[in-house]
């Protein structure tokens, strides 16, 4: 069995223990259902398309990623996940400022502008606060973000 074919297997076993397979159905069969709010006076913000929102597909699979590693808690895992990750991540996606501002119930989705950005000096970030010194435990999964 060569290399590809032993991280494939650990893949494919990693991803028989979640209890969601992606973000995607995550977001579709538990997020959209366990969190209920008023979207049409607009005090709280969500976009169908939120898989076109970069920023809400990062906290969103985040929140997953966390949502997946505590369920494996039995005592606090459930709790933790509410007060540390889904609490403050959900407060801001759905915050009529946050990533769906111009979106809405009724508005369907809307383009957003990206923020502007410059290129940073060169050596800017060669210290090894900006690595990560430890491997990524969803290997071969990237968010793929949406530009718009």
């Amino acid at each position: 069995m060569t290399a590809e074919d032993e991280q494939a297997l650990k893949d494919e076993e990693r991803r028989a223990t979640l209890i969601f397979p992606s973000v995607e159905a995550f977001v579709t069969d538990y997020i959209a259902h366990i969190v209920q709010r008023r979207t049409d006076d607009r005090s709280h913000v969500w976009c169908p398309s939120w898989w076109t929102h970069g920023e809400a597909v990062a906290r969103l699979t985040a929140l997953w990623r966390a949502f997946e590693y505590l369920s494996g808690d039995p005592a606090l895992g459930m709790s933790t996940w509410w007060l540390h990750h889904a609490d403050p991540h959900l407060a801001v996606l759905l915050d009529p400022r946050g990533p769906f501002h111009a979106c809405g119930s009724e508005l369907g989705h809307q383009a957003c502008v990206p923020l502007p950005t410059a290129p940073a000096p060169p050596g800017t970030f060669d210290h090894e606060a900006f690595t990560l010194p430890y491997e990524d435990p969803f290997p071969g999964d990237p968010l793929n973000l949406p530009t718009s």
